[in-house]
């Protein structure tokens, strides 16, 4: 553990990266494996493209569903709502080699054939593998955007809206899931009252 540093206004404590904080989307990935489907819990992914839309996963290199991916060139990012912790928590603390995890949800899939996808899950993100990076420890999978998928219920004004969806972050320091706050404004229109001064 690194050392604690107390910094030189008394106010921030330099705390040591081991418990690194920060929100984390959770998701249900979803592969084929051996031809069946299996899903995976993955907080550590994140947007990283936007025409064409891209997508990368960061998974332990020792996961059942590395290969799933790799051999066909394809994955889905599934968003479950708080409704569905329990069995989002199961498919992030078994493997798919000792568990069958397609029994636990409705699966469904979409026009690439092989990403299995998650009927409860408020959103759908079907993927086009575009490329692997090998990390340290993990293997990094990029993926474009192929087609995304919700429910009526689940859009506002013709825009998915996360509220109605419900999912929840991963606080990994302290292991506890956090379902998404209110509204508090909207995004590109709160900073402009700094502007006017």
């Amino acid at each position: 553990m690194g050392e604690r540093k107390e910094d030189t206004n008394g106010r921030k404590k330099e705390i040591g990266t081991d418990n690194i904080c920060y929100p984390m989307p959770c998701s249900l990935v979803g592969v084929n494996v051996a031809g069946k489907p299996t899903f995976l819990t993955v907080a550590w992914f994140s947007m990283v493209n936007v025409k064409p839309p891209y997508l990368m996963l960061a998974l332990g290199k020792g996961h059942y569903s590395n290969p799933g991916i790799t051999e066909n060139g394809t994955f889905s990012v599934n968003i479950p709502s708080v409704s569905m912790a329990e069995g989002t928590d199961f498919c992030g603390i078994v493997s798919g080699k000792k568990h069958d995890k397609s029994k636990v949800f409705e699966v469904f899939y979409g026009k690439l054939k092989t990403a299995p996808m998650i009927k409860e899950c408020p959103y759908n993100l079907e993927c086009k593998l575009v490329k692997n990076v090998e990390l340290p420890g993990d293997e990094l999978f990029i993926g474009e955007v192929m087609a995304a998928y919700t429910d009526e219920r689940f859009m506002t004004g013709g825009v998915p809206d996360l509220v109605k969806m419900k999912p929840f972050i991963l606080s990994m320091a302290d292991r506890r899931y956090v379902a998404l706050g209110d509204e508090i404004g909207k995004a590109w229109e709160l900073g402009k009252k700094l502007l006017k001064g």
